[in-house]
């Protein structure tokens, strides 16, 4: 199995756990009070939302991931969704682990 695929499985098993913030004035409350651990970003989505959240991550020191594409990362949660982000720290560290590989 590759590593997107990894990815992929432990975010769709993160949302089945509850553990998936998504809608993006949801995330953006959720990285203000901390409550994101790790966010995962759309390749796909367009420019300046990115660079807005990707901003965002970087102020409060949050990792992201934005190489995987929408329709991936629908699939994946069951919705369709341009971002994520888990609000879980041993799934957020794990995801880590997986894209540093």
């Amino acid at each position: 199995m590759t590593n997107q695929q990894q990815f992929l499985n432990l975010i769709g098993i993160a949302n089945r756990a509850g553990k998936v913030v998504t809608g993006s004035d949801i995330i953006l409350n959720a990285i203000k009070k901390r409550q994101i651990s790790f966010l995962v970003i759309a390749s796909d989505t367009g420019k300046s939302t990115t660079k807005k959240f990707i901003d965002k991550a970087h102020s409060y020191q949050i990792d992201y991931d934005d190489s995987i594409t929408k329709q991936a990362l629908s699939d994946a949660i069951g919705k369709p969704r341009t971002m994520v982000g888990i609000a879980d720290r041993g799934f957020a560290n794990k995801l880590r682990e997986i894209k540093s590989n």
